[in-house]
């Protein structure tokens, strides 16, 4: 097999990324992929198409193709191989199959279509491995790393005995009556030596205060006051640079609460008539099993934007077989709603409010039914002579919804460095700031189910609990949708545009 490139374009044939493994102009490339949708034949259905010198083999990717160009007498078993491997990478590394998104991650993808396939000819890995390969992860990183770690928690701890030192030794002098030691010396400036040792002592014991030295602290010779020894300076250096740090830190973990509450981005192309489609959904449950509680709320928001579209209404396609809570706002016609499943006003011949966001139907799901439950996670740590082995995996129950950036934070005992990996599916990242550990999976649907995350580390069972989960979609978890907008007189069809959006506000194993 010898395989000349391999590319992802639009319908139209034009490149989005290509990678070329052998020596091919950039002119010859874009002609064949610009040539690619011209020799496709419509209504049939191949996986190839070929010309007196190149062969196409191709796979749909929604509104994209994932092209492989290859000579003739390449082997066609082993080109269609290549090529699932090849759209399964796409998915790993883009959240969306859109060109834009193609577009911001195509260095990633070119990287990993290197690994798969080199000098033409198709490497032997796998989609791990390439997962793997790409990472570069280093065992000496990690060592240094840690080691790191350690030198900062060991300047912290010796920073605080010795600001204790200083100022147990201040106490004795002032309860002895004697004149304060300047502790290096400022001359006869007792006072001066008071006040900075004082400063300088409350900055080391509170690092996140900004050090503020008065101008009557200076003195005209050098001053060697608070010199803790030869590495005083040294770690005076390492403790400015651990507030340097904290300062970036710190804010970062404030706000992480907020990631549960993730969205997705707005749409590109709004109409005049826009609809907006939400849950939250707030869900606990034991680590026995069992569902404590789980609350889902939703709301169909409209917006108008053009005054000829005011006199509107709205059909809906109600498959919900949960037992909903359904609510319309007081200007709807309920009976309308309940009859037909259409939402207009309760006057026909007034319009919706033009440039607002108005809640026409909102709904709302409690239950304790384990049935119910999108995502069941179950995580089972067991005790070794090492410490524990956790054993965590996840199961789609709701097989029509699409879960996107699925992050599953397992809290991990502290002070005893990073967790070793077993099995894993998708990727992780160990938080040694904040002691938690991040299984994160671009997507979970259907055809990725389930998962399953093993690893050692010190600890006891109860160490790893609660296990926090979030996650958003693009589809909702009750089978409501706008199908058709229609004006009130006539009954034409109004062109609409909408969105919808299922998020986490909590979702916690307790």
């Amino acid at each position: 097999m010898v395989l000349l490139a391999a590319a992802v374009c639009t319908k139209a044939g034009k490149a989005i990324v290509s990678r070329q493994f052998v020596e091919m102009t950039r002119t010859r490339i874009e002609g064949l992929l610009a040539a690619f949708p011209k020799l496709m034949n419509t209504g049939k259905q191949h996986t190839f198409v070929e010309t007196d010198s190149v062969r196409y083999v191709y796979q749909p990717l929604e509104k994209l193709y994932m092209v492989l160009i290859t000579t003739k007498n390449s082997n066609i078993l082993e080109d269609l191989e290549t090529l699932r491997l090849f759209s399964r990478v796409i998915p790993e590394y883009c959240r969306v199959l859109e060109e834009s998104e193609i577009s911001e991650h195509c260095f990633d993808l070119i990287f990993a279509f290197d690994e798969i396939v080199a000098l033409g000819y198709r490497e032997n890995v796998n989609l791990a491995q390439i997962r793997t390969f790409t990472e570069m992860d280093s065992h000496e990183e990690k060592v240094f790393r840690a080691v790191r770690e350690t030198q900062e928690r060991e300047a912290k701890a010796e920073m605080r005995r010795k600001a204790k030192e200083l100022q147990q030794a201040r106490r004795d002098a002032e309860r002895s009556g004697k004149k304060v030691p300047a502790f290096g010396g400022f001359g006869s400036a007792g006072m001066t030596s008071i006040s900075s040792g004082s400063i300088i002592t409350d900055t080391i014991v509170e690092p996140e205060k900004p050090k503020i030295t008065p101008s009557t602290a200076r003195s005209s010779g050098p001053s060697k006051a608070l010199k803790l020894g030869a590495k005083g300076k040294e770690v005076d250096n390492f403790v400015d640079k651990l507030k340097s740090e904290g300062e970036t830190i710190m804010p970062s973990t404030g706000k992480r609460g907020s990631d549960v509450s993730k969205v997705l981005p707005p749409p590109v192309n709004v109409e005049s008539v826009h609809l907006r489609v939400e849950e939250k959904i707030s869900l606990t449950c034991g680590r026995d099993g069992g569902l404590q509680n789980m609350e889902l709320l939703g709301m169909v928001t409209l917006r108008v934007t053009d005054d000829k579209n005011g006199r509107i209404r709205l059909i809906l396609n109600n498959n919900d077989n949960k037992g909903l809570q359904l609510q319309t706002h007081p200007n709807v016609d309920k009976k309308l709603f309940t009859a037909e499943s259409v939402i207009g006003l309760k006057n026909p011949e007034k319009s919706f409010p033009l440039n607002n966001d108005v809640g026409v139907l909102k709904w709302r799901l409690q239950t304790t039914d384990e049935a119910l439950i999108p995502l069941t996670i179950n995580c089972w740590p067991s005790e070794s002579a090492t410490g524990c082995d956790v054993n965590i995996e996840y199961e789609l129950q709701e097989e029509s919804l699409e879960l996107n950036d699925v992050v599953i934070s397992i809290p991990v005992p502290s002070g005893v460095g990073a967790p070793v990996i077993g099995d894993l599916d998708g990727e992780y990242k160990h938080d040694s700031r904040r002691n938690i550990l991040e299984w994160c999976l671009p997507v979970i649907d259907s055809n990725n189910k389930t998962g399953s995350l093993e690893f050692s580390i010190a600890g006891q069972p109860n160490d790893f609990f609660p296990v926090n989960v979030s996650f958003v979609s693009k589809r909702n978890y009750c089978d409501i949708q706008v199908t058709k907008v229609t004006q009130v007189d006539g009954d034409s069809s109004t062109r609409f545009s909408s969105e919808t959006s299922f998020v986490v506000d909590k979702y916690e194993i307790l």
